[in-house]
């Protein structure tokens, strides 16, 4: 471990820039649907405000500050993912909310959060932890792939009983880019890859809100007013963006949209700013992720370098399944985009995560 550094600035800026544009967009995007909901067309930019911003900021604050290493320590990787999963079940509990026919959500006071997205960290944490340790966490089954398996699989579980399908999908392929990096064998890579293709696909033949979310996918316009309406109104409102958009805060789609503020903002982004506005997000976003990982090739210390890889390939996943389920290119998922969508524990995880990320570039040996 060397002395600490400056930050990576560059990280920074990407990261700045990307909750800025977050807040931005969701004053407009939020604006109709605050205003019909709760005669306030500013209350969902408040509500990120409050509960997002301030929540990021002071997780930022300790990350950014506090030694990385000190998240090695097993006691405290494998008590976080403990205490995580203990969450995910509360929300089962009479502390849980229920909302669109899933119980995702926990209740405290006027606060409520998502565990699920606390997952993000806890689960990075503790592969990375995990998998730094031998080189055996990679070369034997019992000793490896066995654990990692079991691990992943009450993961899921617990997701699924949640109706969260797409998380399970998110962080099962994090999983698997960590586990690689780690220096995994690709056959039992393979074959990880294989039984979990296998296990989704039968959990959307068996439940039919997922078969339904699939066929809609494969043919939006048979039922373009129901189960494909969101689909459609999404590539519609891309579409009409144009190379250089309607403008900002002319968007028409947000005023007929599922969800303009949450999972569906990057439709209003493409209308509002076209293809221009759509490719400086992206360009942003990539930046953000090549920085991270070209930090994490120059890192010496595995436990570091894989805490960067998880934490850029989240990135990467959850902006492509969001980004693929606006564009028609993938199912509906109800995925967030990160550092844009609406919610206040999505943003304040990813803000929480970037100052982990900070800390690492400053302190890891090179």
């Amino acid at each position: 471990m060397t002395e600490g550094r400056k930050p990576d600035y560059l990280i920074l800026s990407c990261a700045g820039l990307l909750v800025l544009l977050g807040l931005v967009m969701l004053a407009s995007a939020s604006s109709n649907i605050g205003k019909v909901q709760f005669n306030d067309p500013s209350y969902y930019l408040k509500h990120q405000l409050y509960y997002g911003i301030s929540l990021g900021i002071i997780g930022f604050l300790i990350t950014s500050k506090l030694n990385y290493s000190i998240y090695k320590n097993r006691i405290i990787s494998v008590g976080f993912l403990l205490f995580t999963c203990i969450l995910l079940v509360l929300v089962f509990s009479p502390l849980g909310l229920k909302a669109g026919g899933a119980s995702r959500w926990l209740a405290l006071g006027p606060f409520s959060f998502q565990p699920a997205e606390l997952l993000k960290l806890s689960l990075v944490i503790y592969l990375a932890s995990w998998l730094s340790q031998k080189d055996i966490r990679q070369r034997l089954v019992l000793q490896g792939v066995l654990p990692f398996v079991t691990v992943l699989s009450v993961i899921a579980g617990l997701l699924i009983f949640q109706h969260s399908t797409s998380p399970v999908a998110i962080l099962l392929l994090v999983a698997l880019i960590m586990y690689f990096i780690s220096g995994a064998r690709l056959a039992y890579l393979f074959g990880i890859v294989v039984a979990g293709a296998v296990a989704i696909a039968l959990l959307v033949m068996i439940t039919p809100y997922r078969a339904q979310r699939v066929m809609t996918f494969l043919n939006p316009e048979a039922d373009p007013t129901a189960s494909g309406y969101q689909a459609m109104q999404a590539k519609t409102a891309i579409g009409a963006g144009g190379f250089i958009g309607v403008g900002y805060g002319a968007s028409t789609v947000k005023y007929h949209l599922p969800e303009p503020a949450g999972d569906s903002i990057f439709a209003v982004i493409g209308e509002e700013f076209g293809f221009i506005g759509s490719i400086f997000l992206l360009g942003l976003f990539a930046c953000l992720v090549i920085r991270i990982l070209l930090v994490a090739q120059k890192t010496a210390d595995p436990f570091g370098r894989l805490l960067l890889v998880g934490f850029g390939s989240i990135i990467v996943v959850q902006t492509a399944v969001n980004i693929g389920a606006m564009s028609g290119v993938l199912p509906l998922t109800g995925t967030p985009l990160p550092f844009i969508s609406y919610g206040g524990t999505n943003l304040a995880v990813f803000m929480t995560m970037m100052g982990i990320v900070v800390n690492v570039s400053k302190y890891s040996s090179r």
